[in-house]
């Protein structure tokens, strides 16, 4: 498995419109007043406000003639207040679009802002459970452009926000079909400047959606096929990218790659997600970093229904045998090669409730499209491991 299609420059939709290409960025203002928009609104998390993807954005902007209005108080693991915050920004400015520019938490939390800023509803009552999506008003829903400068939660293709309610200390599933952004600029270029190790923590999380997809009992044939090759794509192009952050070609295929993934997750997620959630909620710890740290755990915890499953992964990504064990072992290797402690005291995860967090992995929406049914204790096994290594 060696031959792939070189990231070109394109367009595709599925069914977001995307606009892949290095340099793409510039296309940006046209885009606005394609979308009917005259007063954007740029949303990003306060670390990324100064660097060059948010400020080369910026510049588009104001050379299109557009004048941006420029939203930024967006934590690491965005907040309810922060979406509170950006609905009120946006109204009072009078934009009639948003610019979603960074990671997974800028990207979140803009399509939360977008989502609210027409709702007469608080955005709790959005939470993905049951039908609450069909409670919201989409009667004038303020359009979306996303712009990914990481390629990890692949947010700029999903219907969904993670947001924390602070005041339960809980991380909150906000869904709405209408949360697809309208448009998607994929521009490799955003992402050279990543850090290695951001690099290698977001293409982790990346992986995550795509193998928890895959391993998912559900049937959703289109999705398991695009976890595959997504699987594929980032066991070739994340040790390079980590490698060499400059290597433009790593770079797109991780970008498409973490898409794929977001497209995938539609036919489920786990136990992975159903216990990073709470302890990203706890802990505020890097959701792309506790991926990386309990996935290995959480997949030796599934192999038992999983062995066909994973065997045939391990053919297909070519691993030394083609068995449950290859799929473990290559993924353990891949975190020490990418230089990510194997437990979470070693991500300084040393305090952890462990009932409280297997109580609320267990409520996690995530914790249904698990492979073995999972209740307190099973959660609690799974964490324990991931503790001592």
């Amino acid at each position: 498995m060696t031959a792939f299609t070189s990231a070109v420059s394109s367009n595709w939709s599925f069914p977001t419109s995307v606009r892949f290409g290095n340099g793409r960025i510039a296309e940006l203002a046209d885009i606005v007043r394609e979308l009917g928009a005259r007063r954007p609104l740029v949303v990003t998390d306060d670390g990324l406000k100064t660097l060059f993807p948010v400020q080369r954005t910026l510049e588009v902007l104001k050379a299109g003639g557009l004048e941006a209005g420029f939203f930024h108080n967006v934590k690491p693991n965005p907040t309810g207040r922060n979406v509170d915050e950006g609905v009120t920004f946006l109204k009072q400015g009078g934009h009639d679009l948003v610019v979603a520019i960074g990671g997974g938490s800028a990207l979140d939390a803009a399509k939360a802002i977008a989502l609210m800023a027409t709702q007469t509803i608080a955005m709790w009552d959005l939470e993905d459970i049951g039908d609450n999506w069909k409670r919201a008003d989409t009667s004038g829903l303020i359009p979306v452009i996303a712009i990914p400068t990481t390629a990890g939660t692949g947010s700029e293709l999903g219907r969904a926000s993670v947001i924390t309610n602070e005041a339960e200390k809980r991380k909150v599933i906000v869904f709405h079909p209408r949360m697809m952004p309208d448009v998607v600029l994929m521009d490799p270029e955003l992402t050279i400047g990543l850090p290695a190790h951001i690099t290698a923590a977001t293409g982790m999380d990346a992986l995550s959606h795509a193998l928890e997809a895959y391993c998912a009992p559900s049937f959703h044939p289109m999705a398991e096929g695009i976890a595959l090759n997504a699987l594929l794509l980032i066991k070739t192009w994340l040790p390079r990218a980590v490698a060499d952050g400059s290597n433009i070609e790593a770079r797109a295929q991780m970008l498409i790659a973490s898409g794929m993934g977001c497209v995938a997750l539609q036919k489920g997620l786990g136990a992975i997600h159903a216990l990073a959630h709470p302890l990203g909620a706890l802990h505020d710890t890097h959701h792309g970093l506790l991926n990386a740290v309990l996935m290995p755990y959480v997949l030796t915890f599934n192999a038992p229904v999983l062995e066909d499953k994973l065997a045939l992964l391990a053919r297909f990504l070519d691993l030394p045998t083609h068995d449950s064990a290859a799929v473990v072992n290559w993924i353990v290797e891949l975190r020490k090669q990418l230089n990510i402690p194997a437990t979470l005291p070693g991500i300084g995860l040393t305090a952890i409730d462990e009932d409280r967090v297997a109580a609320m992995g267990e409520s996690d929406p995530c914790a249904g499209g698990n492979p073995i049914r999972l209740d307190r204790d099973n959660l609690r096994t799974i964490l324990r491991a991931a503790i001592a290594g």
